[in-house]
């Protein structure tokens, strides 16, 4: 495990926190990065909504390890993606943290850090 990018997941965190409250849970970020993302701000999403917006995020931030591809809007602006390549077999832990390089990956290319 990369020290370096346990640090910045953990300086990212703490700039959401000041925006958005404490106690931020990966979910929680993953769910900012899906709306971000779908580019239309803050509204009511229902469940199903926020699974796909948790989707888009996770697709947008593994795009760089070259597991997913961008392949358009859909007429209502949602982003769509191809997987590219299956995800390794990973234990939680594992899992965990390549979503929290993702992330910090993600924050650094969009200027956050």
């Amino acid at each position: 495990m990369d020290h370096k990018i346990v640090i910045e997941y953990q300086a990212v965190v703490k700039e959401l926190e000041v925006k958005f409250g404490e106690g931020l849970e990966l979910d929680a970020i993953l769910l900012l990065v899906g709306i971000q993302e779908l580019g239309k701000g803050y509204e009511e999403f229902s469940k199903d909504e926020k699974m796909n917006l948790m989707h888009i995020a996770i697709c947008t931030i593994l795009e760089p390890f070259g597991y997913y591809k961008f392949v358009k809007d859909d007429e209502d602006g949602w982003p769509h993606f191809d997987k590219v390549e299956n995800l390794p077999a990973l234990k939680p832990k594992e899992q965990e943290y390549l979503l929290k390089e993702a992330i910090t990956q993600y924050f650094r290319a969009n200027d956050y850090l």
